[in-house]
């Protein structure tokens, strides 16, 4: 039997707080507006929220607007969808930009850190996987952490506490319905 991890250990001392890595993941609608209700439940819990967008950056969404409004900051690290920036060289560029404005949102003192499409920068290659968990590994113990987007690496649902996959069951642009606002942006 394998001993515990040094983070199991730290969570049979203190059950109360106690960072978690949380993932959304998979081909279903939710997972941004999931990991923006973490952030909007740990604000109305006076907790210090800070969320990085990876990759979107094309349109406003309605969610992004009321979080700023609650004065939690949002903070841009993409110029739009994989297939509007066609430039991987640029992505790689946007992505490293959204760790360093993670990181700087950590300095300044965090309760819970949204990753929002970190996942696909990180299946794509955009961010070495190997580095951005050495860098998760490496944060206050009692910071969480959710990352969303679909294809969440391998290793990343290893490392996780918790993990979600929204499934895609039926979708109105099946029939050739537009995205709606107030509901999908």
């Amino acid at each position: 039997m394998k001993p515990p991890s040094p983070r199991m250990r730290k969570v049979a001392e203190n059950k109360e707080r106690v960072g978690l890595l949380l993932v959304h993941t998979g081909d279903g609608k939710g997972k941004t507006t999931s990991a923006f209700g973490v952030a909007l439940r740990a604000a109305g819990q006076d907790m210090r929220v800070h969320v990085v967008q990876f990759i979107k950056g094309s349109r406003e969404a309605g969610e992004v607007t009321a979080l700023r409004r609650l004065g939690v900051p949002v903070e841009r690290a993409g110029e739009g969808f994989t297939w509007e920036v066609r430039s991987d060289e640029r992505q790689r560029e946007l992505a490293a930009y959204g760790v360093e404005r993670a990181k700087a949102a950590v300095a300044s003192g965090l309760d819970v850190l949204v990753l929002d499409e970190v996942n696909i920068a990180l299946g794509k290659g955009f961010l070495p996987v190997d580095e951005f968990l050495a860098w998760l590994g490496s944060l206050p113990d009692e910071l969480h952490v959710l990352c969303t987007g679909r294809g969440a690496p391998v290793a990343l649902i290893e490392a996780a506490d918790l993990v979600t996959e929204h499934k895609l069951v039926k979708h109105p642009f099946e029939r050739g319905i537009r995205a709606q606002r107030g509901v999908e942006f």
